[in-house]
């Protein structure tokens, strides 16, 4: 099968052609003709599998003939990152089509975007908290809105947006098209699935793992070791592009300066950095200028870079989920990966968890000529925040007292406070009438 037999559009088939797709991924060869059909769609796949194309494509072909100036496609995505992706295929397969399309997320200047919808984008792809935003100070218009897409729902509701996904269903038309796709089905978000779509075609191919493609290997390690290892596995693995995630963002920060120390063209991407320059990191990963980015999960689901050889899980991940998620970063579009993962004690049950994911044990690892047995330091310096510096006492330093006792020196002298209600007054100088206190005053024209 190829996508000839979808029978695109001249221009989207243009776009198709361009891009250099041929044959269909499996989630796009089952997903793109119920789609075509106008149902509605559950597409369960693996991440890296080609999910992005299995709606943007039937979506250019339903928008292709019809009006324009008005937004007629909402896509929803957990992160920026993400969200510029999926606008970055639309603009690729879509080319020849003329069909504008906008982002719409937090971090940058509202106007531009504000701009683009008034000019009359027919394609919205969106972040939920600056979605909102834009409903609530009509400056979008959803009322002729025909197809909505939940792209990586399980992520949405892992990071808190499932309250935002039901205000924003609230703003749109009932009568749509209702796309919704991830890596994983938890119960939540399958009981959110029957809500939203109307007698949907569910599509799952192989959802529950990462890619076959991919190898998995385990390092135990203490965590104080775990920086001088990964030094040793980049020293001793023959790498293209490599993704590593941590747990936080100062620690993504953190060692990407100690990998760019090393030597490493290396770059960090994670939610403290402005969105310019998370996309300078991702672009630069990309383009071959970084050959290492350090990432939080931020970045899980928005990199599409089909030549990262190898992810390496500095920090062990929440949730099996989150595993899959990261994983499938690497052996994409058919090709090879490896997945390292580094490994702690107090890891063991999310190994177990993984494992049964999986349905198979993953191997151990160790590096030889390593020295595992280096003892910890008294306290964590390998990520410690810098020391901050030493503020000034607010106290004020006492007045020297060489050449002052016994006597007073006019100088340093201060006169003792004035009662209250008492104007001050000078040594030897007799107060005015007129500053006679105000409380006896106050008597006599009482009397």
């Amino acid at each position: 099968m190829n996508f000839q037999a979808f029978n695109f559009h001249p221009d989207i088939t243009a776009g198709v052609t361009a891009a250099g797709y041929d044959t269909p991924t499996p989630i796009q060869a089952e997903a793109i003709p119920p789609v075509l059909a106008g149902r509605d769609v559950m597409g369960l796949a693996q991440t890296g599998t080609g999910k992005t194309a299995a709606f943007v494509l039937p979506i250019l072909q339903r928008l292709v003939r019809g009006a324009r100036g008005h937004v007629r496609a909402l896509i929803v995505a957990p992160t920026r990152e993400l969200a510029e992706q999926t606008h970055e295929s639309i603009g690729s397969l879509g080319k020849q089509t003329r069909l504008r399309s906008v982002t719409v997320y937090g971090g940058v200047n509202a106007n531009p975007q504000i701009k683009k919808l008034r000019e009359g984008a027919e394609i919205v792809v969106a972040c939920p908290g600056r979605l909102l935003d834009h409903i609530g100070q009509g400056t979008i218009d959803l009322s002729r809105l025909e197809v909505l897409v939940l792209d990586e729902a399980d992520q949405m509701f892992d990071m808190g947006f499932l309250p935002s996904i039901r205000k924003i269903l609230g703003q749109i038309p009932k009568k749509r098209q209702t796309l919704l796709f991830s890596a994983t089905m938890p119960a939540d978000i399958r009981h959110l699935a029957q809500e939203i779509l109307d007698n949907p075609v569910t599509v799952q191919v192989g959802s529950t793992a990462p890619a076959v493609t991919v190898a998995h290997a385990l390092y135990p390690v203490t965590q104080h070791l775990k920086t001088p290892l990964l030094l040793e596995l980049l020293r001793h693995t023959d790498t293209e592009s490599v993704l590593i995630f941590t747990r936080t963002k100062h620690r993504a920060k953190r060692l990407g300066e100690q990998l760019e120390k090393a030597g490493y063209r290396a770059a960090s991407l994670q939610g403290n950095l402005s969105q310019n320059r998370r996309q300078a990191a991702l672009d630069g990963f990309r383009d071959g200028t970084y050959q290492i980015l350090v990432a939080t999960d931020i970045a899980a689901r928005g990199i599409d870079v089909s030549q990262i050889s190898h992810v390496v899980n500095y920090d062990m991940p929440d949730t099996a989920e989150a595993y899959t998620h990261r994983i499938g970063r690497t052996g994409r579009a058919a090709k090879t990966g490896d997945a390292f993962t580094l490994f702690t004690g107090e890891d063991t049950e999310m190994v177990r968890t993984i494992e049964r994911v999986l349905n198979s044990k993953l191997e151990r690892r160790t590096v030889p000529d390593f020295d595992y047995n280096v003892p910890s330091p008294h306290r964590d310096i390998e990520f410690a925040r810098p020391p901050r510096e030493p503020r000034p006492s607010r106290k004020p330093s006492p007045v020297k007292k060489a050449g002052l006792e016994g006597a007073a020196d006019s100088r340093f002298a201060r006169s003792k406070p004035a009662a209250s209600g008492q104007p001050l007054q000078r040594p030897g100088q007799s107060l005015p009438p007129s500053a006679t206190p105000l409380r006896s005053q106050r008597s006599r024209r009482a009397r």
